[in-house]
């Protein structure tokens, strides 16, 4: 009979007490428990995919078992899954999964590691060069998906909070972001989409918007602590994109405990809040905005907009028109 090591042994001799913490997106938690009557404090972690071949790859994927689907909207689709094959059926799903299908070069450009740069967009800068590709993205018809949601076409079971306002241009629907599992509250993640289709970044946002902006900003933290009382106002942050993925104006509701990725990272995440009072120190009347700034923010080296714009202007060339 084998020998057990006995560090090893204290592994199956360690009872269970309580959870102390649950994070990395609930992929690491920490076990409150004891050993001989002495306490101790497990962390389990799930351990990195193994990605060291197209076999290691397809093994993987041949394990996958147990699919149930979330939700589908327009090219993308949302699921819970197991990633143990046949032996998995005894255990509940650990797996969160995404398709986009059939995905496009932008997508592909966007998924792929790449190394980072910061950039500075003037007004200038935004006026000749970013506002015009903003257009062209809308016009390629890349936000059929928020459409179908605000048309009620797709999606209508997951709406959390559906607000007309006071003006038919000042409504907006809040629903689970894509990435979020939908249970676990330390990763909670929801979307609030405007039905206005004028405002389509922070970039639109004027001090005339201040008041819907406040009103905005109130009825999702509402909204949020009637959905999931376990949760306070203070716990919850809300935050826009720049450069967002997709040019029509949404704001995102997180956990404050959720821990912060390149998605909330400085140069990417910018606060409502931090919005709200910018705007309000703004020089100038009810048509003073945020185009009137300039704004930091990274790029991956495969954005166009670094490839045609930045990278240009950063050599002393004229941008490459899209």
């Amino acid at each position: 009979m084998a020998e057990v090591n006995p560090a090893e042994a204290l592994i199956s001799q360690f009872q269970v007490e309580r959870l102390l913490n649950q994070d990395q997106h609930g992929r690491r938690i920490s076990i409150l428990g004891t050993i001989a009557g002495k306490q101790g404090i497990l962390t389990a972690e799930r351990a990195v995919f193994a990605t060291e071949s197209l076999e290691v790859l397809q093994a993987f994927h041949s394990a996958i078992s147990r699919v149930t689907n979330l939700g589908v909207n327009d090219i993308y689709r949302w699921y819970m899954a197991s990633s143990g094959g046949d032996d998995a059926k005894a255990h509940p799903p650990d797996l969160k999964l995404n398709l986009i299908w059939p995905c496009t070069d932008k997508h592909i450009k966007k998924y792929s590691a790449q190394l980072v740069r910061m950039v500075t967009e003037t007004p200038e800068t935004y006026r000749d060069y970013i506002r015009p590709y903003m257009s062209q993205q809308r016009e390629e018809g890349r936000l059929n998906w928020i459409f179908n949601i605000l048309e009620g076409k797709t999606e209508q079971e997951d709406v959390i909070l559906k607000e007309p306002g006071t003006k038919p241009e000042d409504g907006f629907l809040m629903l689970p972001d894509l990435n979020w599992d939908r249970k676990t509250l330390g990763s909670l993640h929801l979307l609030a989409l405007v039905e206005r289709r004028d405002i389509w970044s922070l970039r639109d946002l004027k001090k005339s918007h201040i008041p819907w902006l406040r009103y905005l900003r109130q009825r999702l933290l509402d909204a949020t602590v009637e959905m999931y009382p376990e949760l306070e106002q203070d716990q919850l942050k809300l935050y826009v994109h720049y450069q967002p993925t997709y040019y029509h104006f949404h704001v995102h509701v997180v956990n404050v405990m959720l821990e912060a990725g390149s998605t909330q990272a400085t140069g990417k995440a910018f606060g409502l809040e931090n919005i709200i009072s910018q705007l309000e120190t703004l020089a100038g009347g009810d048509d003073a905005s945020m185009a009137d700034v300039s704004l930091t923010y990274f790029l991956g080296e495969e954005n166009e907009l670094w490839t045609n714009i930045f990278e240009p202007l950063k050599r002393g060339e004229k941008p490459r028109a899209q």
